[in-house]
C-alpha cells in the first residue's frame, strides 16, 4: 500500500497524474464544513425566480427550506437528440450527474463514485450538516425502483437493529425522491477491499489483518442471520474500509438482499463468489453468504480469486477441482443438474477459452492457498462446504480456533510510547513480529494502519500481477468503481 501511494505521488510530481492519481481517496476524507444557513422557500423564490426553469419553479414549491443550489448547470444533449425526464435523464433512465449540481436543494454533487446496472453513486456535500455523504441514485425504471425500495426497508431495519453501529454495516442517513429518482443517502466510506488488494499488487495480506476483517464481517453476518436477512452479493467490492489506512470495515450494498422467506431472484451473487447451490439451482438461504466469505478470505490471502471461472460452467469446475464432486444427494436436489452432470452424476467435461480443462479433486485447498496456517485453512474449508446445512455459521465461526487465536495474541507493552503517526507506517514501539507459516507478519493493534503480507516469490508475483489482472478484466464481470457503488455485472 505504501509503495502504491509512493508511485502515485511520483506520477503527480512528474506531471503525469490524472484524476485517478488524486490521493484524496487514500490519504483521508473530506473535512466537514460549517452548515449552510437555511433559506426559506419564499425568500429563495423572490431572489432567484428569473434564474429558475419552468420545471424548477414548480419543483421548489415542494421544499420548505433551501440549503444549496447550483448556478449555471448545463447538461449535455443526448446523442439521439431526444429529451428524457425534462432533460435530467439519459436514454437508460440514469440521472445525468453534473459536478457542482444539487440534489434536493441540499446535497452538492462533488464527484461520481461508481456506476452499475442499478444507477450510480455520487459523493455529495450535505450543506444542512456540513458533512460528506454517498448518495445512491437509482435508475428511473420500474424494476430498479422496486428492488431499491426493498434495500431502503432493510437499511432502515439495520438502523433499528444496530442503533449503536456495532455490527459493521453501512448506515443510511436519509432517502428521498428527486426528479423521478429514488435516492439513498449513506455515510461516506473509503476504498473497497478489491481496491486494497489491487493497491498491494495482488500480493495478499497477513492472516492477522485478514482475521481482523473476518471478525467484523462475521459480526455483520450474525446480525443478518438473527433477522433472517440474506445479503446475496458479498464480495471484496462490497466491503469498504472506514478509514483508508485502518482495518475497520463496513459491509455495503444491500441492493440484492432479501429476507430469507421472501426470496425473489434465482440469479444472484457475483460469479467468483457464487455458492454452488445457486449455480445448481437449489433452494438457497443465508449459507450462501458464508460461502462468499470463504472466497473473500482466500482472495485476501493470495491476492486473486480462488474460483475464477469464466462462466458458470467453469465456475463449478473450479470448485470441483478443489472440493471434488458433490454427493449425489445434493446433485439430485439441483434443478439445473443436467447442465453440469450427466445421467450417472459425472461432471460434464468443459474446456475454457484457453483450452484448459479442470479435473475434480486434483488440487487441495492448502495447496491453492499456499498457506501453512492450518487453522486458517480449516476455517476457509468449513466455509467452502458443498452442503449448505453443514457449512460454518457466523456464531460458531466466532468460536473457531483461528478466530480465538487472534484474541490470545497480544503484543508486548512498548518500553516507550511513540506518539508519532504516519499514513502507512506504524510506530515501531507498537509492532510485534509473529510467525505465519514461513512468512513474517505484523500484528496490528487498534487503531493502526494496514500492513500487507510479504510478497511471494518473483515467479508467483509475476503470475499474480499479470494473469490475475487479465482474468479480472475478462472473466470477472467487472467494472471499476470506488467508494460506495461497487458492483459488477453478473454473468
Amino acid at each position: 500500500m505504501a509503495a502504491y501511494v509512493a508511485r502515485r505521488k511520483a506520477r503527480a510530481a512528474a506531471g503525469l497524474s490524472s484524476k485517478k492519481d488524486d490521493l484524496s481517496d487514500l490519504l483521508g476524507f473530506p473535512e466537514d464544513v460549517d452548515p449552510a444557513e437555511a433559506v426559506s422557500q419564499r425568500s429563495f423564490i423572490s431572489r432567484h425566480l428569473n434564474s429558475l426553469s419552468d420545471y424548477e419553479r414548480k419543483e421548489v414549491l415542494d421544499f420548505d427550506f433551501i440549503y444549496y443550489v447550483a448556478r449555471n448547470v448545463k447538461r449535455a444533449p443526448q446523442p439521439d437528440g431526444k429529451i428524457y425526464n425534462h432533460g435530467y435523464d439519459d436514454e437508460r433512465g440514469d440521472y445525468i450527474v453534473v459536478e457542482g449540481d444539487h440534489l434536493c436543494y441540499r446535497y452538492e454533487v462533488i464527484s461520481v463514485l461508481g456506476k452499475g446496472s442499478f444507477g450510480q453513486v455520487v459523493h455529495c456535500r450535505d450543506h444542512k450538516t456540513g458533512g460528506s455523504v454517498a448518495v445512491k441514485i437509482i435508475r428511473n425504471k420500474k424494476r430498479f425502483h422496486a428492488q431499491a425500495l426493498v434495500e431502503v426497508k432493510i437499511l432502515q431495519q439495520i438502523v433499528e437493529w444496530d442503533p449503536e453501529d456495532k455490527h459493521f454495516m453501512v448506515k443510511m442517513t436519509d432517502h428521498f425522491y428527486f426528479r423521478g429518482h429514488l435516492c439513498i443517502v449513506t455515510e461516506l466510506l473509503s476504498i473497497n477491499l478489491y481496491e486494497l488488494i489491487k493497491a498491494n499488487q495482488f500480493c495478499g495480506f497477513s492472516t492477522a489483518v485478514i482475521r481482523r476483517f473476518t471478525t467484523q464481517m462475521l459480526s455483520s453476518l450474525m446480525l443478518m442471520r438473527q433477522h433472517r436477512i440474506v445479503h446475496c452479493d458479498l464480495k471484496p467490492e462490497n466491503i469498504l474500509l472506514r478509514h483508508p489506512a485502518k482495518s475497520g470495515i463496513k459491509v455495503i450494498d444491500f441492493g440484492s438482499s432479501c429476507h430469507e422467506s421472501e426470496k425473489v431472484y434465482t440469479y444472484i451473487q457475483s460469479r467468483f463468489y457464487r455458492s454452488p447451490e445457486v449455480i445448481l439451482g437449489m433452494n438457497y438461504a443465508m449459507a450462501i453468504d458464508m460461502w462468499s466469505l470463504g472466497c473473500i478470505l482466500a482472495e485476501l490471502y493470495t491476492g486473486y480469486p480462488i474460483f475464477p471461472g469464466e462462466n458458470e460452467h467453469e465456475q463449478l469446475a473450479c470448485i470441483m477441482e478443489v472440493l471434488g464432486v458433490p454427493d449425489s444427494s445434493l446433485i439430485n436436489k439441483a434443478s439445473r443438474r443436467k447442465l453440469f452432470f450427466d445421467t450417472a452424476g459425472a461432471p460434464r467435461p468443459f474446456v475454457n477459452a484457453k483450452g484448459k480443462r479442470r479435473r475434480p479433486g486434483t488440487r487441495s485447498l492448502a495447496s491453492v492457498l499456499k498457506c501453512n496456517d492450518e487453522l486458517f485453512v480449516d476455517f476457509i474449508a468449513k466455509c467452502l462446504t458443498w452442503d449448505p446445512d453443514k457449512r460454518l455459521k457466523p456464531q460458531p465461526a466466532m468460536r473457531h480456533p483461528w478466530i480465538l487465536a487472534g484474541r490470545r495474541r497480544q503484543p508486548p507493552p512498548p518500553p516507550e510510547r511513540d506518539t508519532r503517526t504516519s499514513f502507512l507506517g506504524t510506530p515501531s514501539a507498537r509492532r510485534s513480529t509473529l510467525t505465519n507459516g514461513d512468512k513474517k507478519t505484523l500484528v496490528i493493534s487498534t487503531p493502526v494502519p494496514l500492513v500487507a503480507r510479504a510478497s511471494q516469490a518473483p515467479s508467483s508475483a509475476s503470475r499474480v500481477g499479470v494473469t490475475t489482472t487479465t482474468a479480472r478484466l475478462h472473466a470477472r464481470n467487472s467494472y471499476v468503481v470506488s467508494a460506495s457503488a461497487r458492483g459488477r455485472f453478473r454473468c
